[in-house]
């Protein structure tokens, strides 16, 4: 599963603040995911967060790097 910075995850369980919506802040071994709603940031181990993953929706990258 490729997941990349800005991407937002659907999570299959809400967090405690009723959001099922994180945006990836930092990749790696580990990702660093925060949620859209209450601004509480996570980290996880890739396989890990995988399994809770519902859906992935990718940012556009229409801008160019000069």
């Amino acid at each position: 599963m490729k997941i990349d910075l800005n991407d937002i995850l659907i999570m299959k369980k809400k967090h405690v603040c009723g959001s099922d919506r994180w945006i990836v802040t930092r990749t790696g071994a580990e990702v660093k995911i925060q949620c859209e709603k209450c601004g509480r940031e996570v980290m996880f181990f890739k396989p890990t967060l995988e399994k809770r993953i519902k859906a992935i929706e990718k940012i556009n990258k229409t801008e160019k790097k000069q």
